[in-house]
């Protein structure tokens, strides 16, 4: 499923335009960016979560030339699903 069947799915089930429902999702990813952003975590109840990790500097290996090279450090946003969705899945 992409965004425009995310889209479609979500107006058909709501019963709105997927006009307003593609406004409406694409107002809760920037939502959602917008708090990662920030460094905040986002919790949504029985979906799951999510948060901006540290990821450490480290050396890697370049596996064409087995050269090593440094991996700077970054921020990486990552997403915790909650054990509803995962039992859920898990069917």
């Amino acid at each position: 499923m992409n965004k425009s069947d995310l889209i479609a799915a979500a107006a058909q089930q709501s019963g709105i335009a997927k006009k307003d429902a593609e406004r409406c999702i694409n107002a809760a990813i920037d939502t959602i960016t917008a708090a990662l952003v920030r460094g905040e975590k986002v919790q949504l109840s029985g979906f799951g979560s999510f948060e901006v990790k540290d990821r450490e500097a480290r050396v890697g290996r370049n596996p064409h030339t087995k050269e090593s090279i440094e991996i700077p450090a970054t921020k990486v946003p990552v997403f915790k699903a909650s054990k509803a969705l995962r039992d859920t899945v898990a069917k």
